[in-house]
Formats: structure tokens, sequence, C-alpha cells
């Protein structure tokens, strides 16, 4: 959520970002500036009130003193008037509030200066790349390795809940986990402190990191206890510290977590959803940060870093994306994709995106530091995906594939698989 100050003093600037990241309501600015005005008019008014009903008081005070009862009772009769007039326009100034927070919940974060405008994922910005993308014509997708070996099922998954939420069997179960320790255990080394969250939140964690009112359709939900079923762990993990003020000597917080991961993903079709490229419920770490707003920006930098060393790490090729206004989302004010190379699709996949929210969500919820002078300021939030399972999980088996048929162990996983080959 922005600051109605900034949105005042940047009226033209906000409108423009709404635009650029493909947003149509640039009314919402107009409305959001017109209910603040009237809530500042009133509020305005009722101090005047106030301080009148409590010169009037004192006035009270001394003809009652001075035993003049007849004019203290007219001014008693005014005051009581006033009080009449100060309760209504005070239910106007809350219910005026919560129009204005409703209208800022809906404008976008606004873009930093050096993410490119644009409305596609063509109009992304190649900002690195890493390692010799695999060509080799006998390479097989992964979903072939799957179903030759039995390690995933998808079929068993359609029957038991749905597509999208398939069956790890064996060797495929116990890369999965040893994928998830190994992106850990490097979290941990960087200095990122290891927690387990809820699977589930609740609106108020839903509507603090931004997921509502914007992405509803993409979550699912469970009406009868009124808990959304998280997207991503940054969702319980970012809420760690809703309403809390750190103190300048935590800054910076560095969390990891674990947790599966579940997205309605609305309107996917086509090649993009065939074997572990676009699930309902996947595995991911998340790697969070709560920053001093000075620093945010080196440290999505770091953040970045931290992702894309785990994909050198696994010798798997990658590039790293500059994402466009328009291809970034409602919350980010600027953010990187990491893409892997699929060797068996002959395509780029998405694994990570690494974002700063500046004080987007932090406003939202209120996470606070003390200044130098113990002033309380809103901090900055990142977060990026460190990483994201299936995708890596195909990535894997396509690279380490050899054309006998098996399936090699990358070398960083050796010590928690102990083999050199899968199966």
């Amino acid at each position: 959520m922005l600051d109605i100050n900034f949105i005042r003093e940047n009226t033209e600037a906000v409108k423009k970002a709404i635009t650029d990241k493909g947003e149509k309501d640039t009314g919402v600015v107009d409305n959001v500036l017109d209910t603040d005005s009237r809530w500042r008019a009133l509020v305005h008014k009722s101090d005047q009130l106030r301080n009148e009903s409590n010169t009037r008081a004192k006035e009270i005070g001394m003809l009652m003193g001075q035993g003049k009862k007849e004019e203290a009772q007219v001014l008693i009769k005014q005051t009581g008037e006033m009080k009449d007039e100060l309760k209504s326009i005070e239910d106007q100034i809350r219910e005026l509030a919560e129009q204005r927070y409703a209208l800022l919940l809906r404008i976008p974060n606004v873009p930093h200066p050096t993410v490119p405008v644009g409305r596609t994922e063509e109009d992304n910005k190649v900002d690195k790349t890493w390692g010799e993308p695999l060509k080799d014509s006998w390479r097989k997708p992964h979903w072939e390795l799957a179903e030759e070996y039995g390690w995933i099922d998808f079929k068993r998954g359609v029957k038991v809940t749905g597509a999208g939420f398939p069956f790890y069997i064996g060797p495929a179960a116990r890369l999965q986990r040893a994928l998830i320790n190994f992106f850990l255990d490097r979290a941990a080394d960087k200095g990122y402190l290891e927690m387990q969250a809820p699977y589930f939140v609740n609106e108020d964690s839903a509507r603090g990191t931004g997921q509502i009112p914007d992405k509803e359709d993409m979550m699912y939900v469970i009406p009868r206890d009124e808990f959304f079923a998280i997207p991503t762990a940054e969702v319980p993990v970012t809420n760690f510290h809703r309403d809390e003020i750190l103190e300048p000597a935590q800054l910076p917080v560095k969390y990891c977590c674990y947790t599966p991961c579940w997205r309605r993903e609305a309107g996917s079709y086509g090649k993009d959803v065939r074997g572990l490229n676009r699930l309902h419920q996947f595995d991911k770490v998340e790697l969070v940060k709560f920053v001093s707003p000075d620093t945010s920006y080196d440290e999505l930098e770091s953040l970045r870093r931290d992702a894309e060393e785990l994909l050198e790490a696994l010798g798997l090729p990658y590039r790293t994306l500059l994402m466009c206004t328009g291809d970034m989302g409602f919350t980010q004010s600027k953010k990187y994709d990491l893409e892997v190379w699929s060797p068996g699709q002959q395509r780029w996949l998405e694994v990570s995106s690494c974002s700063n929210f500046e004080s987007f969500q932090a406003r939202r919820m209120m996470v606070r530091y003390r200044d130098d002078n113990g002033k309380p300021q809103i901090l900055h939030t990142l977060n990026g995906s460190g990483l994201a399972l299936p995708r890596v999980m195909s990535a894997v088996l396509e690279a380490y594939q050899e054309e006998s048929g098996k399936i090699r162990v990358p070398e960083v996983l050796k010590a928690y698989l102990k083999n050199d080959y899968l199966g």
C-alpha cells in the first residue's frame, strides 16, 4: 500500500505506474484523493468543534462559580448540540477512513526507475546468462522419464485429487527431499534463519502481503474456517512481524522457509502445464528479508545472488530477467525472474522470482523499525524463491540423464542421496 502523502505529492507518477503495470483504473487515484480531502476537512472541523467545546466547558464552570446559572444553561445546551454534531462528524470520519483504505488497497506499487516499461514478457530485459544450454536431440522431457521409470505418477494424482497434484515415487521423492535440504542448508550458510510456518493463513495475512484484493482467484479458500491455503511461504513468513517494531540492530532480518504451496492457476492451459511445468500443489523454499530502506536495493541484489548460486551449484544453465512493468506484478517495485534451461523441452522455465516491495507490504502490515532517533519508520520487505522445486527437479532429470538412460546425481546432492545415480 502506498503512503497517501506520497500519492498527494506524486499523483501523476502514481497514475503512470498504474498504466505501466497494465492496470486500467487510474480513476482510483482521484477517488482516493477526493476521499482523503473530505476526510481531512472533517478532521479539521472536528478539531475546531472539540476546541470550542472545551472552551465552552471552561466558561460554564466560571459562570456556575459566579452563580450565573441561567447563562450557564444556555452554554450547556449549545455544548450538548456541539457534542451531537461532533459524534456525527466522527462517524463520517471513520466511514471515510475505511473508504480511503479500501481504495488504497487497489493502487499498485510504483516501479523503481530502473525497471523497463513494457506490457508483455517480450519487454523483459535479459540481465545475465550463466552456463551453456544443452541442445542434444536425444534428451527426453521429464514427463517421459517419469512415465518410463514410474517415479512421478500424474494419472493417480488426477484420480485422487485432480490435475496438477502428482505423486512423487521412490527416487523422485528422495530427489525432491534432497533438493529441499540442500536449499535450506545453503540458505543457513548465507545467514538465513530457518523457520517452519503455518500452511494456512487468515484474511489479514493474505491482505498484508498483497494477495488480496488482487489474487483471490489464484488461491484456494477454506470458507468454513475463513482460511486461505498459502500460495507461497512469503505470506506467513512476512506476516510473522506484523504490527511489530524491530530494533535497528536486528536488521536485516533474514528467514528461509520450506512449505508446500497451493495455487489454482486459473486460465492455465497448453504446453505450459505439461508434466511438472505448472502444478496446483508444489514445494518451494522461500527467502524473506526485512531491511532498512537505505539498503533494500543492495539487499535485492544479494537475494538474487543467493538464488542464482543454487542453480550454479547444481550446474544448471540459467538466465536472469529484469521484469518489465507490465510483467512484474501488483505489489513489486522491482523484480528479477530466474529461468532454468530445460534440455528436454528446449526452453527456459521460471524457477525463482526475487522482488523488492519497498514499504508496500510493510505499510499494510505495520511492520516498522526504529530509526537513529528512536522514531518508528516503515521498513522494506523482500522475498525470493530459493528455489521452487518442480521445474528445478525437471531440469535436473533432463540435464543429468545419460544417453544410456541412467540419470546421474548432481555432485552437490550426492551427500544427501548417497549414490551416484538415481534409482
